[in-house]
């Protein structure tokens, strides 16, 4: 059944190949549950309200990708997203309720564009390289956040960055963890991403970096908003432009993990998406049901590279994913001691980011007017810690530098629009 179901073998896959695909994305993604609620609680939001809506939003997402889309891509209420929310209720003194007014909207509104063929048609009107670069910007981006999480790079006055402290223990642990596992791959041992995270996690408790002070507790009731109120808030303080930044970052942010992951995974089929408008269904839905609950928006998750790296090849990975976030509801100290301890997931991010830089050998370099709007999203990902502004930044000079070339009709469309679009919504509302 499961075979029918999901197509395994026609993917080259299996059940024990999946599961532990499934596994190792949701390790590396776990911090959201206690991540998002701690962001989210700074904007008045009760911890257990967001920590439940954060569960179900990614149990929503994910099991509409896993048995609708069938790609092993995770879903979950989106990193800078959170913040984003957070500073919109502080620095225009909203109350939270307005604001999850908007991200319900903005749910809807990427619903009705996922229904019709705008988001298949923006997929397949991305440039070849533009997609190689924005699955190598992503990778650049979660190799650059797993060397921050691990402590091997920290922030420098003098450069920027620097080295870490090797010397410190969560340090040296994820750097035993990184080559571990780089040796595990070498070998080619199967589930080799999986298996570097148990021997982390066993070296954090021998080295009394890893406690827990429990494993199991009763989850809080869910707590479902008064949406009429939350919405007639949005109106009532004109936030319409919060509505179109929610709408217009998720749905890039989303855009650029699915083409990046579906690259890495070989899912792209002559530069287009198989079951494009289930697949962007799953964040909308997640988007809406989330703000229902209180959570921000919900997108693609990078971390789902992951699980790809360890062979998840169809939605079992996904649907895996959905079964351990609906189980870690009852674990949360024990979730929560695993997410605390970083140099766990860090390895992998790190690891995973060379995986990721593949498409770079496709890109024709040669032609500096396809080569440098590639390189600058490379560039801008992880220097500015976003998935979306990098888009933008190529999204801006792909047009241009084709249309100074005399090659303006290379360009599809929907390119101008969003190039132009983009533009305004740096210069004008920018997210930080």
């Amino acid at each position: 059944m499961i075979e029918k179901l999901f197509g395994l073998k026609n993917s080259g896959t299996n059940i024990k190949t999946e599961v532990l695909a499934g596994i190792t994305t949701f390790l590396t993604m776990i911090y959201i549950v206690i991540v998002n609620p701690a962001i989210l609680s700074a904007a008045g939001i009760p911890f257990e309200q967001v920590f439940m809506a954060t569960i179900i939003a990614a149990v929503v997402g994910t099991l509409t990708m896993g048995l609708i889309a069938k790609y092993p891509v995770a879903v979950a209420p989106g990193m800078g997203l959170n913040a984003y929310f957070t500073t919109v209720v502080a620095s225009q003194g909203l109350t939270y309720q307005a604001v999850l007014g908007t991200v319900f909207l903005a749910g809807l509104i990427i619903i009705i564009l996922s229904l019709t063929n705008l988001r298949k048609a923006l997929i397949e009107a991305i440039p070849a390289p533009l997609k190689y670069g924005i699955t190598a910007g992503i990778g650049l981006f979660i190799a650059f956040l797993g060397l921050k999480m691990a402590g091997i790079v920290q922030p420098s006055e003098a450069t920027l960055i620097t080295l870490g402290d090797f010397t410190e223990p969560a340090t040296a642990l994820a750097i035993g963890g990184l080559i571990l596992t780089l040796i595990l791959m070498a070998k080619r041992v199967t589930g080799a991403l999986f298996f570097g995270m148990i021997a982390t996690a066993v070296g954090g408790y021998f080295l009394e970096l890893l406690k827990f002070d429990g494993y199991f507790s009763v989850p809080p009731l869910p707590t479902f908003i008064n949406l009429g109120e939350a919405v007639s808030g949005v109106f009532s303080n004109s936030l319409y432009t919060v509505v179109f930044a929610f709408v217009l970052v998720t749905i890039f942010d989303s855009t650029g993990t699915l083409v990046g992951v579906s690259e890495q995974g070989g899912f792209m089929k002559n530069g287009k998406l198989p079951r494009t408008k289930q697949a962007t269904l799953s964040d909308s839905f997640a988007t809406t049901i989330g703000a229902a609950f209180g959570t921000s928006p919900s997108c693609a998750y990078i971390e789902s590279s992951s699980g790809v790296a360890a062979g998840g090849r169809t939605g079992l990975t996904a649907v895996v994913v959905a079964v351990l976030f609906l189980v870690s509801m009852i674990f949360s100290p024990f979730i929560s001691a695993i997410s605390m301890l970083p140099a766990i997931t860090a390895p992998i991010l790190i690891i995973v980011g060379c995986f990721m830089m593949e498409g770079l050998a496709k890109i024709m370099w040669n032609r500096f007017d396809e080569a440098f709007p590639a390189f600058a999203i490379i560039l801008i990902m992880p220097l500015t810690s976003s998935i979306a502004t990098g888009i933008a930044v190529g999204f801006i000079l792909y047009p241009i530098m084709k249309a100074v070339t005399g090659k303006w009709k290379e360009v599809h469309p929907l390119i101008y629009i969003f190039a132009v679009i983009f533009l305004v919504q740096m210069i004008y509302f920018p997210m930080h």
